[in-house]
C-alpha cells in the first residue's frame, strides 16, 4: 500500500525567516545609533579642547597687553623728565653765553686795533729815541728788547733764570688752556674761534709770553713753539731755526700769531721735549708753559679717558727726550683735578736747574 505523503507547512518557515529578519534589523538599527551617539560625543570634547586653547591665548594676549600699556606709560614719564632736563640745560647755556658775553666784549677786530696802536707807539718811541739820543731813556729801558706795560709790581719775577744765548719757549695750546675748570673747559672747545680766544686763561698765557719776550737779552737767540697733539713752530717757516732776539719785528709777530691761535685737541708734551734736540745748536735755556700733565705721547689715540697713572706715565716718557744739562723753567697755570702736576714739574726744574712758577690769576 502506498505511504502518504506529509503535507509541506510554509507558514513556519516563513515565521522563521520573518523572526530572523527582524531581529538583524534590531541589532543593525542599535549598531547605527550606537555608532552615531560615539561620534556625537567625540566631536564636544575635541571642541572644548580647542576652546580652552583660545581661552589661554587671549589670557596671553591680555596680559602682554597690560604690559604693553605699561612700558608705554614708563617711557613717557622718562621722556618728560628728559625733555625737561634737556630744557633746563639749554637754559643753562644760554644763561652762560650772556654771562660770558657780559665779561668779554673783546673782538678779534678789536684785538687787532690794540695791536696796531701798540705798534704805533713802538715805533713813534723809537723815533724819538733815535732822533733825541736821550742816555736817560736808554738807562731807563736798560738790556730790555721790547716794552711790556704790566701792573704794578706784578712786572717782574723773582729767581727766573732768563740768561742764555739761545732761549726755547714751549707754549701748551692744548683745550685744557680754554679755563681752569673741567665743566669750563668741554662747554668752551664747542664754540666759535672767537669765543676761544676771549678765555681769560689763554689770554693770561698770551701776555706772559708777551711778557717774556721783553726780557731777552740782547744779541741773543730764541725760538718759540707751541704745541697741543704735535709740536709746531710759532712762526711759519722757522722750523729747527734760531731768531734773533734783537729783531722786534720777530718778537711782536710770535705774539700777534699766539693771540690769533685758539686752544684745542690734547696735550702731546713728548713732542714739544722732541724740539730740543733738533734744534741746532741745543738750547741753552728752556721755558715751559703748561697746566697740567699731557694726556697723550704719540699724535692720534684711541682712548677716551686717559687715568692719572698713564698721564704720570707720559710726563716720564716726555722729560726723557730732554739733554740732562739744559734748565727748564717751568710756568705752570691752575688746572682742576692735576694734583700731582706741581710736584712732578717742581721736580723738572729742580733736577734741571730751572725755576718753578706757579702762575696767578693777576699776573702778569
Amino acid at each position: 500500500m502506498a505511504r502518504k505523503r506529509r503535507p509541506f507547512e510554509v507558514f513556519s518557515m516563513s515565521f522563521l525567516d520573518c523572526m530572523s529578519c527582524g531581529f538583524g534589523a534590531v541589532i543593525l538599527f542599535f549598531m547605527i545609533i550606537n555608532a552615531q551617539v560615539r561620534e556625537t560625543t567625540d566631536q564636544p570634547s575635541e571642541l572644548m579642547a580647542e576652546t580652552r586653547k583660545l581661552e589661554v591665548e587671549i589670557l596671553e594676549g591680555r596680559k602682554d597687553l597690560v604690559l604693553a600699556k605699561n612700558t608705554i606709560e614708563e617711557l613717557e614719564v622718562e621722556k618728560d623728565t628728559a625733555e625737561g632736563q634737556i630744557a633746563q640745560i639749554i637754559a643753562l647755556i644760554e644763561e652762560l653765553r650772556a654771562e660770558l658775553a657780559e665779561y668779554d666784549q673783546d673782538t678779534l677786530a678789536e684785538i687787532e686795533r690794540i695791536e696796531q696802536l701798540q705798534t704805533d707807539i713802538k715805533t713813534l718811541e723809537e723815533e724819538v729815541k733815535r732822533l733825541l739820543a736821550m742816555a736817560e731813556e736808554e738807562e731807563l729801558e736798560g738790556n730790555r728788547l721790547r716794552e711790556f706795560k704790566g701792573e704794578g709790581d706784578r712786572q717782574y719775577l723773582t729767581g727766573l733764570k732768563l740768561g742764555g744765548a739761545r732761549t726755547l719757549i714751549l707754549v701748551d695750546r692744548s683745550a685744557s688752556m680754554l679755563d681752569d675748570t673741567i665743566i669750563n673747559i668741554i662747554r668752551r672747545r664747542n664754540m666759535p674761534m672767537d669765543d676761544k680766544l676771549r678765555a681769560a686763561k689763554w689770554r693770561q698765557v698770551v701776555a706772559s709770553v708777551d711778557w717774556l719776550t721783553a726780557q731777552f737779552q740782547p744779541g741773543s737767540e730764541f725760538q718759540m713753539y707751541m704745541f697741543n697733539t704735535e709740536a709746531e713752530p710759532v712762526i711759519t717757516g722757522s722750523d729747527g731755526v734760531w731768531l734773533k732776539a734783537d729783531d722786534a719785528t720777530q718778537l711782536d709777530e710770535a705774539v700777534r700769531v699766539l693771540r690769533r691761535t685758539s686752544p684745542e685737541g690734547g696735550t702731546n708734551m713728548k713732542s714739544a721735549m722732541e724740539v730740543v734736540t733738533s734744534l741746532q745748536p741745543w738750547p741753552d735755556n728752556i721755558i715751559l708753559l703748561v697746566d697740567g700733565l699731557p694726556t697723550m705721547d704719540e699724535p692720534t689715540t684711541n682712548k677716551r679717558t686717559v687715568s692719572g697713572r698713564d698721564r704720570a706715565r707720559y710726563f716720564t716718557n716726555a722729560v726723557r727726550e730732554l739733554p740732562s744739562d739744559i734748565p727748564v723753567n717751568v710756568f705752570l697755570y691752575p688746572l682742576e683735578g692735576d694734583y700731582e702736576a706741581p710736584f712732578l714739574y717742581w721736580v723738572l726744574a729742580y733736577r734741571t736747574g730751572g725755576s718753578f712758577i706757579s702762575v696767578s690769576n693777576d699776573w702778569p
